[in-house]
């Protein structure tokens, strides 16, 4: 990274600004659904943390996994927003810091969803081999593999950043950017190749999870309404997960039509920001949390509690 290769990457992210008003209401927008997001995952995992029962069964710890995943990737990705507005320039070292972590946490999501997609799988196809393939134990080795795969796409970034930049880059400011920051060539590579693999491994993956789960669940039963919830089910959690499979192709998808609608740049990125990163955040508590007849029950349990005890204090 050069420093004339590093100022055009920078000046050509600059070239199209947002305008006042406009910058606001974006950075007014982004903080104002990270806040509420963030919100209702603080009151899952409360309710999580308060009841017994969710300790024990793997499908409520790979969710509020996500959740607390989730929670980690809208703070650091949200930052970085804000900072490009505010800052623009930011300390490359902290970049470094931030990025890791967003990309750490943007890259469990899919993998996260996959896993509960073959434990929803082992659960609805055999049911009676569940409890003996779907431990704690392995729920948090799953959860620990997870981690070290996001954690092994991006430290030969950073070990490429170390051996071949000089060490005056970490104490310079940059526009906080992964493909500023990680623009060599061949972490570009070695990106979209990742990217390639683990878009191929969990689609794969859901797609045969889900159809199975579907073929079962018509197998099972012959009533024309369940069936029918189940296949809604199942739509409703493909759509979800293509808004999180999003993150794979965002990069040939961000230059595609940043090429092709030079002017319209930054819009394209708010809108794709907004599509790739917060709206899945934002549907993950709905579609696997608030649906699940259990975990709704004890929330409901919580949220009375804390109306009831808020009419006390405040009559």
């Amino acid at each position: 990274m050069n420093s004339s290769s590093l100022n055009f990457t920078v000046s050509s992210s600059l070239t199209y600004r947002d305008s006042p008003s406009s910058a606001v209401a974006k950075n007014v927008i982004i903080v104002a659904l990270g806040i509420t997001i963030n919100y209702i995952n603080g009151t899952l995992i409360h309710t999580f943390r308060k009841h017994q029962i969710f300790y024990l069964n793997p499908r409520y710890i790979l969710f509020i996994h996500l959740v607390i995943n989730d929670m980690i990737q809208l703070t650091t990705t949200i930052s970085l927003f804000v900072f490009s507005y505010v800052f623009q320039k930011i300390n490359a070292s902290l970049c470094c810091f931030i990025v890791t972590f967003a990309v750490f946490t943007t890259l469990n999501t899919p993998l996260n969803l996959a896993l509960m997609a073959v434990e929803c799988y082992i659960a609805v196809c055999f049911p009676l081999r569940h409890a003996e393939l779907c431990t704690i134990k392995r729920t948090y080795f799953l959860i620990g593999c997870i981690w070290s795969l996001s954690v092994v796409s991006i430290l030969p970034d950073i070990f490429l950043i170390l051996a071949t930049e000089p060490l005056r880059l970490f104490y310079a400011t940059i526009f906080c950017d992964r493909d500023i920051l990680f623009q060599h060539p061949i972490s570009i590579q070695k990106r979209d190749a990742s990217y390639i693999i683990f878009l191929s491994l969990v689609w794969l993956t859901l797609f045969l999870t889900y159809l199975r789960i579907f073929f079962a669940a018509q197998a099972a039963s012959s009533a024309e309404g369940k069936v029918k919830r189940v296949r809604n089910t199942v739509l409703l959690h493909g759509f979800q997960l293509f808004l999180c499979m999003l993150t794979y192709v965002a990069p040939m998808a961000k230059n595609a039509l940043s090429f092709l609608f030079p002017k319209y740049n930054v819009h394209i990125l708010f809108v794709w920001y907004i599509l790739a990163q917060i709206l899945p955040r934002f549907l993950n508590p709905i579609v696997y949390g608030l649906r699940d007849k259990t975990f709704k029950q004890y929330l409901r349990k919580y949220l009375l509690c804390t109306i009831r005890t808020a009419n006390k204090l405040y009559p």
